[in-house]
């Protein structure tokens, strides 16, 4: 009787070690700590609970993932992610991001959009409120008139007021911080771009800037970064640059050198740029006001560059385009900053149409400069991808405090890839194309990625929100 009940608690004590989920074998790899060693991780209901120099026991529960000759790390974070839907977001799990938020532009009504993408978001997700939606909403204006109208539009007192309340609601809601698409409301002036850093700095929320289009400033590509750097400066508002490559074109490494100045300065100021020399946006958007360099735009829908007759024809009937012609060279040594971090600016996927970087950025910055190019350890390209966009908002999003590490305690945000073999495959042509070699991603211990298969219907995302809450108060 002794042996049977000593079998019993035997039996019971082995299955009381086991796991939801075990990953046995893998090299973690993790830029918090700087492991990069054969470990075997255990996941409990989403939560990294073990790591081991041993495989783990498992159970009959245990679903046990082999990454015999994988690298294991945090998942990728994106914070730059326009693609805030389900399909973007399996195109983004194929390359191995587990977080993807929506921070440049934002979004409005705040509390609306974390609503509805409650229970339906593969990924992680998160938002920034948005400037430019909330000028046109005070404006009177609807949704598609965001990028037109209401961006060409100078503000009265009143409806700069109503404005900023409209700013504050979204922050109260849970919002990461506040989303400044510049270039897409040329009628903002100083004073209004000014107002709402003074608005972040009350509130201790980061603004997130695409910067104004140089044209309005003289064709002085520095004149827009220096722009949001006084405000930064004046208010004490933290401040993230989008897309440096983009933005600043020839003038990015006198950018980056003056960002990094203010950093040792101990202002809270950061940027990112991503690994193709085109960009992408809305043609409809005052971006394009005046252009005549059709050229260089080629038509998402059908994949045709443009005339002057189809740039008007198209201008009116609105979409996305692709815009060509940066440095390689220049990008290439933006992509290797070891302090830059790395954001797609992926943009949503339709009838499987895209810019490439939408489903292609991580896996191209491991594929490419990494492996190829040896031009970034794999550790620094993970860190640019995982830690330092956690630790870049984590004071912001208590959520992201858990991300991007590989540690007991921390989210089950987990990619799994071969090193050997991961490459964005994704193209100018055929953009609906999942990267190589991602072979496992798990969000918050759920696999939306296995065996190298990007699953459907599957919801295991959860929100990525700011500490609400009134301005100023103690946090």
């Amino acid at each position: 009787m002794k042996q049977s009940i000593s079998i019993l608690m035997l039996l019971v004590s082995v299955e009381s070690l086991a796991f939801d989920l075990v990953v046995n074998h893998g090299r973690v790899m993790d830029p918090a700590s700087g492991l990069a060693d054969i470990r075997h991780l255990g996941v409990e209901a989403g939560i990294i609970t073990t790591i081991s120099e041993q495989p783990l026991a498992v159970g009959k529960r245990t679903t046990v993932i082999d990454a015999s000759g994988l690298v294991v790390a945090p998942g990728f974070i994106d914070i730059h992610a326009h693609g805030q839907d389900p399909v973007s977001n399996r195109f983004q799990a194929g390359d191995g991001v587990t977080t993807a938020m929506e921070l440049e532009i934002g979004v409005f009504p705040v509390a609306d959009w974390y609503a509805g993408r409650s229970g339906n978001a593969p990924l992680n997700f998160g938002a920034t409120v948005s400037h430019p939606w909330a000028r046109a909403r005070a404006q009177g204006f609807g949704e598609d008139a965001v990028l037109t109208a209401g961006a060409n539009s100078a503000l009265t007192a009143a409806q700069h007021a109503s404005m900023l309340t409209a700013l504050r609601q979204g922050l109260a809601e849970g919002a990461i911080g506040i989303g400044m698409g510049i270039a897409y409301t040329p009628a903002a002036d100083h004073q209004e771009i000014l107002s709402v850093f003074r608005l972040a700095a009350e509130w201790q929320k980061p603004v997130f800037v695409h910067l104004r289009n140089a044209k309005f400033m003289n064709d002085d590509l520095l004149a827009p970064l220096q722009e949001v750097l006084s405000n930064a400066v004046v208010t004490g508002a933290s401040l993230h640059v989008v897309h440096i490559n983009s933005s600043l074109d020839t003038a990015a490494k006198t950018a980056v050198s003056m960002i990094r100045d203010l950093q040792a300065q101990g202002f809270d100021i950061t940027t990112e740029n991503y690994p193709y020399t085109s960009g992408s946006t809305r043609l409809e958007s005052a971006l394009f006001d005046e252009w005549d360099q059709y050229d260089r735009l080629q038509w998402v829908a059908t994949g045709e560059f443009l005339t002057a007759k189809t740039f008007s024809e198209y201008r009116r009937k609105g979409g996305w385009v692709i815009i060509h012609g940066r440095s390689v060279v220049l990008n290439d040594w933006l992509v290797e900053q070891p302090d830059l971090i790395i954001a797609s600016d992926g943009i949503p996927y339709v009838d499987n149409l895209s810019h490439p970087r939408s489903a292609g950025t991580f896996s191209k910055v491991l594929g490419h400069y990494v492996r190829e190019k040896q031009s970034l350890t794999l550790m620094q390209a993970l860190a640019k991808m995982t830690i330092m966009p956690a630790r870049r908002l984590e004071k912001f999003a208590p959520a992201l405090a858990r991300k991007g590490r590989l540690a007991v305690g921390m989210d089950a945000d987990i990619t799994i890839f071969d090193p050997a073999s991961v490459i964005d495959r994704a193209t100018y042509t055929e953009p609906g194309q999942y990267s190589a070699g991602i072979v496992h991603v798990l969000v918050n211990g759920l696999a939306v990625v296995s065996n190298g298969v990007v699953m459907p219907d599957r919801y295991p995302g959860q929100p990525v929100k700011g500490i609400g809450g009134k301005p100023n108060e103690d946090q």
